[in-house]
């Protein structure tokens, strides 16, 4: 069979929209709403501990749920 002929009974079923399709419609004809920029200093001490508490946290999260 070509490309042609399996495409032919797909092009039928394209014209259905799903949820999801339903969904990306309605999030494309809202305007976007602008994000917020976040200017962090990853350099800080302050962020690097932040960040260790974080990752320790999640560890023992990890080690948990096993």
């Amino acid at each position: 069979m070509t490309e042609k002929a399996l495409a032919s009974p797909n092009s039928a079923n394209s014209s259905q929209t799903t949820a999801a399709d339903n969904k990306e419609k309605e999030s494309a004809a809202k305007p976007q709403e602008q994000e917020e920029e976040i200017d962090i200093d990853l350099e800080a001490p302050e962020t690097e501990k932040a960040a260790l508490a974080i990752q320790n946290q999640f560890r023992r999260f990890q080690k948990k749920k096993k």
